[in-house]
C-alpha cells in the first residue's frame, strides 16, 4: 500500500464530504496498492474509508495476489456468494453512508451494489481519486519524460525512412517496431492519410501514402505504466499551399496555448487561447474538439482542457496541446505535445514540433 497516496486520498475524502470510495479500476487499485486487478465479470472492489485501512473485496481467485501486494485487510468470495452483501457489511461497519465510486465502475456491479445498499448515497469518485492522481509526483514525471523521449525518438527514425507508397497499415507497423525497439510498449497508434486526416477517429487502412497527401500520425506508448501521446502532420512529397496554411495556424494555436500554460489558470483558459486562434483565421467550425486531455497512469484522465472548463491547474498536472483543424474530404492537421504545468508556465515533455510543414519524399 503506498501510505502517502493513501494519505492523500483520505484528506481530499475529508474535503469534499465522502466516507468511503470504492474502485474498481485496475489503474487506480495499482496507483495505491501496486496491485494491477480490476473488476471483471467478478466482482473486485478497493475500499478505501476515510481513516484506518482500506478493504479489499475481491474473488478467491485473486486472494494470493492480493496479499503479495501487501494488502491487510481482504475479503474473499467464492462463486455463488454475495459479493455485493459482503461489502455492504463492511461499509455499515464503518457507518459508511456516502460512497463515491470510480467511472469505470460497472453497471451491473454497481446496481446490485445499490440493491444491497439502500440507505447510502452514490456520487462519482472523479473528485476525489483523479484529483488526486493529477499532480505527477517527481517519479511520475521521471516516467512521463522517458515514454516522451521513445516517441519523439521513435519519430525521427520515422522520417528517414517513410515513403510515398507505403501504406497507413504499414507505416504504423514500422513506427510501433521503432517505440518497441527502444524500450517502449507500443500502445495506439493512427495514420490518417489525405482526407482520412480530416478524421480525429480514423481506423488504419491499406491505402497508400500518395504525392499531395497531408499525413496526421498520433501514436503512443507506456514506460513503467505511465502515457506518451504525441500527433505530427507531415506532406508527402509536394503539398498544397492551403495544406501549408492550415499547418501554420495550428502551429500558431498550440503554441499559444502552450503560452497561456501556468498553474493558476483553468483549462478553459488554455483552450481559449489556442481555439481563438483558428478562430480568428477562419477556421473555428473545422476545430470539433477539446484542446487537450490530462495524462499519466491512463491516456486521458484529469484536467480536461476544454471549452468552459473549470479545471484549475496545478503544478504537477500533465496534458496534451492539441489543437486540430479538419477540413472534410480534403485533409486534417492536428499538432500535439505533453505537458506539465509549472508556477511559472510549463515543462514541454515531449521535442518541439516543427513551425513548418515537413515533407517526406
Amino acid at each position: 500500500m503506498n501510505q502517502d497516496r493513501l494519505a492523500r486520498v483520505q484528506a481530499r475524502m475529508a474535503e469534499v464530504g465522502v466516507d468511503a470510495v470504492a474502485l474498481t479500476s485496475p489503474v487506480k487499485v495499482d496507483y495505491l496498492t501496486g496491485f494491477a486487478e480490476g473488476t471483471y465479470e467478478r466482482f473486485l472492489s478497493l475500499t478505501v474509508f476515510r481513516e484506518g485501512t482500506p478493504v479489499l473485496v475481491c474473488p478467491a481467485l485473486t486472494e494470493n495476489q492480493a496479499r503479495r501486494h501487501g494488502i491487510e485487510d481482504i475479503h474473499p468470495w467464492r462463486d455463488g456468494e454475495n459479493p455485493y452483501a459482503l461489502l455492504h457489511g463492511l461499509l455499515a461497519k464503518r457507518s459508511a453512508l456516502r460512497v463515491a465510486v470510480d467511472d469505470e465502475y460497472w453497471a451491473k456491479h454497481l446496481l446490485a451494489l445499490q440493491h444491497e445498499c439502500p440507505g447510502c448515497h452514490f456520487s462519482l469518485a472523479s473528485d476525489v481519486v483523479d484529483y488526486v492522481m493529477r499532480a505527477k509526483a517527481p517519479d511520475e514525471l521521471a516516467k512521463l519524460r522517458a515514454a516522451g523521449k521513445i516517441v519523439d525518438d521513435a519519430f525521427a527514425e520515422l522520417l528517414t525512412v517513410i515513403r510515398a507508397g507505403q501504406t497507413e497499415l504499414e507505416v504504423q507497423a514500422t513506427l510501433q517496431g521503432m517505440v518497441a525497439a527502444r524500450g517502449g510498449k507500443p500502445t495506439f497508434c493512427q495514420v490518417a492519410a489525405g482526407p482520412a486526416g480530416a478524421e480525429p477517429h480514423h481506423q488504419n487502412d491499406d491505402r497508400p501514402l500518395t504525392k499531395g497527401d497531408v499525413v496526421v500520425i498520433d501514436f503512443g506508448c507506456e514506460v513503467e505504466g505511465y502515457q506518451a501521446d504525441i500527433t505530427r502532420t507531415i506532406g508527402v512529397q509536394e503539398v498544397s499551399d492551403r495544406a501549408r496554411e492550415v499547418y501554420d495556424v495550428v502551429y500558431r494555436a498550440h503554441m499559444a496555448g502552450r503560452n497561456a500554460i501556468r498553474a493558476g489558470v483553468t483549462g478553459g483558459h488554455v483552450d481559449h487561447a489556442t481555439r481563438q486562434v483558428i478562430e480568428d483565421a477562419g477556421f473555428g467550425k473545422f476545430f470539433n474538439h477539446r484542446t487537450g486531455h490530462g495524462i499519466g497512469r491512463r491516456v486521458h484522465e484529469a484536467p480536461e482542457i476544454g471549452p468552459g472548463s473549470g479545471d484549475v491547474l496545478m503544478p504537477g498536472d500533465c496534458f496534451s496541446v492539441e489543437p486540430g483543424i479538419y477540413l472534410p474530404l480534403e485533409l486534417g492537421v492536428r499538432i500535439e505535445n505533453i505537458v506539465s504545468a509549472t508556477t511559472e508556465g510549463h515543462e514541454c515533455l515531449n521535442a518541439e514540433p516543427s513551425p513548418i510543414l515537413i515533407t517526406i519524399s
